[in-house]
């Protein structure tokens, strides 16, 4: 018998995911009592994981897409839970899980409820959170503005496609940011301040990026005088962004600066970015190579 009382909040598009049905059955099958909650509309997340905490649930899977999750971690983070979070990823680009080394079979996910949570840092922006990454300039651009369709027939490349076909607009903004011995002003065409790796379907921008150090990974791609020849040395392997790890960052003074939260736009007013040590407890692979240390 599972002596773990846990409750899954899936995307409401997910309902009839076969896959999930089986691999929560067989979780079942396996003594676990596994509820499932699905989510409908803006802020159900927060509402059922207050439902899973005055529940006595101890233990919540996030199913869904990085939007999903983020949303869900945010909750528990805020709401200082007690229960611990699985990842169920379920969405086109999954990018935090891919980069944590969390399985996207569902049965394979869900098996992480065996290995135990260990406290991970989130990234703090005002009263919001994030789990992966904060992303600004084009690249917020290409999330936005990348369809749904689009990424149903082409999963993640239907970002690439769309940065490709929109290439011939890039626009700089005009940023300054500062943090602890660390200052940076000028045009940009991307900024990301990432938890974790990779965004917009699998492009690693924050490579040395823990969830466990205290820190955020700073990346801004300097705007080049000539376009084609930015493009060249991307296609070329050849290093253009400036980085910084820092526990916090504030940026001042920008101008054209779209910001999106795991793919979500920005809501806050404030734009100083901080790590939050140790914000939440999440079942992750014991190898996983977001932790600085193996568990």
């Amino acid at each position: 018998m599972h002596g773990h009382k846990a409750m899954l909040i899936l995307h409401g598009k997910q309902a009839m995911n076969e896959e999930v049905r089986s691999a929560v059955g067989v979780r079942r099958e396996r003594g676990q009592v596994l509820d499932v909650r699905l989510t409908w509309e803006a802020g159900d997340a927060r509402r059922l994981v207050e439902e899973a905490l005055a529940g006595g649930y101890t233990q919540v899977v996030a199913g869904g897409g990085d939007g999903t999750l983020r949303d869900i971690a945010e909750a528990m983070a805020q709401l200082q839970a007690d229960a611990s979070l699985a990842l169920l990823p379920l969405g086109t680009a999954n990018d935090f899980a891919r980069a944590a080394g969390v399985p996207l079979e569902p049965a394979a996910a869900l098996a992480l409820l065996d290995v135990p949570a260990r406290p991970i840092d989130l990234g703090r922006v005002g009263e919001q959170m994030f789990l992966n990454m904060a992303t600004g300039g084009f690249g917020s651009q290409v999330t936005a503005n990348t369809s749904e369709d689009l990424k149903k027939v082409l999963g993640g490349a239907a970002y690439l496609f769309t940065g490709l076909s929109r290439f011939s607009e890039l626009q700089a903004a005009s940023a300054t940011l500062h943090g602890p011995d660390f200052h940076w002003q000028g045009q940009l065409l991307a900024l990301a301040i990432g938890n974790g790796r990779q965004a917009g379907g699998g492009h690693v921008l924050c490579p040395e990026a823990l969830v466990d150090d205290g820190l955020l990974e700073v990346a801004i791609l300097p705007a080049p005088e000539a376009m084609v020849g930015a493009l060249r040395d991307l296609l070329t392997g050849e290093e253009l962004f400036v980085r910084a790890r820092l526990p916090w960052v504030e940026i001042g003074q920008a101008e054209g600066l779209d910001i999106n939260l795991d793919g979500e736009p920005l809501q806050a007013g404030s734009l100083r970015f901080e790590a939050a040590p140790g914000a939440l407890r999440v079942h992750l692979p014991a190898d996983s190579p977001l932790f600085s240390r193996p568990g």
